[in-house]
Formats: C-alpha cells, structure tokens, sequence
C-alpha cells in the first residue's frame, strides 16, 4: 500500500527555511511505500512567496506529483481525497484542528530540525 502524502504550502516554506531534507527525514517517520503530492494550486501559491525559486527547484528535486483539482482552496481540496491511506504534511494550526477531527494523520515538523507523525 502506498501512502498519499499532501506537502501543503507552509510545510514546504518551512522546510526550506529551516533547511530540512523533506525525503530523508520522511523516510525516518514513514515505513511503507509513500507518494509526494500537491495540489496544482500549491504550486500557484509558491510563485508568490519568498522562497518561490527555491520551492519549485525543491520540487522538481523531489519529483512530486501535482493533483489537478477545481478548487481555489488546498484545505477544500484536502478533504475531497479519500482519506485512506492519505497523510497531510503541514504547518498550519487550524488545519491541523480540521485533519485531527477527520482522523487523518498528519506530518508535522517539530524542534525545526525533524519531522513527526501525529
């Protein structure tokens, strides 16, 4: 089974910022078959923020997939997905709220250094 992993925008800012290996440090938390993946409107959101080189040479490093969706909203969208087998890698506090009453996991980064599974 692979896991459908969804890097929301801030995680991905966040990462770069605190320069933290997104794979290698997935690899540490997540022991099955896993698939980066963001919504097409992430990548819209990324060519306006500071990082925006940075962020999208990341993502072509790390060979993501980007989910096609007609929603103008990455939290909307998240919840269209099937929730098995699907994992939300994100900074955001009212989101984080919104995944955990979903029951879907969520992969968090912690101390600034490494990720975590909640």
């Amino acid at each position: 089974m692979v896991k459908k992993i969804i890097l929301d925008t801030n995680f991905i800012l966040d990462c770069i910022k605190f320069h933290i290996d997104i794979k290698t440090e997935i690899f540490k938390v997540i022991d099955e078959n896993f698939s980066l993946n963001i919504f097409d409107i992430n990548k819209k959101e990324l060519r306006d923020k500071e990082y925006e080189n940075l962020a999208l040479e990341l993502l072509n490093k790390l060979n993501i997939n980007i989910i096609n969706t007609n929603s103008s909203n990455v939290d909307q969208a998240i919840f269209t997905l099937d929730k098995k087998d699907l994992i939300v890698a994100t900074s955001d506090k009212k989101l984080k709220e919104k995944l955990k009453k979903a029951n879907i996991q969520i992969l968090i980064i912690r101390e600034k250094q490494r990720l975590r599974l909640i």
